[in-house]
């Protein structure tokens, strides 16, 4: 009496080999491509426009810095931004640490 594995049952057991390591790992290169699409390719969009921000800030911009101070750029070095956050008062804060950067209002608000 011989042992043999009918046909059926054989193909049912699905691929084996090269291809059945690709059609498992299938699922896994999709979560791949979604999280690159979704999370690490805008963060790094931002960071390039960030980057590009603080290395274009002038004399006469307005700042906001990563402590949340809010004040004028009255000086621009290398790596630091001389920021006047009030009348008089002026701190020196590295360029890294700013988080926000716009053009200064035409006309200042009625105080």
């Amino acid at each position: 009496m011989s042992t043999s594995i009918p046909s059926t049952l054989a193909a049912a057991t699905g691929p084996t080999g090269a291809a059945g390591f690709f059609i498992q790992m299938f699922p896994f290169l999709i979560i791949g491509l979604i999280m690159y699409m979704l999370i690490i390719r805008p963060q790094s969009r931002r960071l390039k426009e960030h980057q590009s921000k603080i290395a274009a800030v002038k004399k006469g911009d307005d700042v906001v810095t990563g402590g949340g101070l809010r004040g004028r750029v009255t000086k621009v070095s290398d790596d630091e931004v001389e920021v006047e956050i009030a009348q008089g008062v002026r701190v020196r804060a590295i360029k890294s640490t700013l988080t926000d950067i716009g053009k200064p209002a035409a006309k200042p608000a009625n105080d």
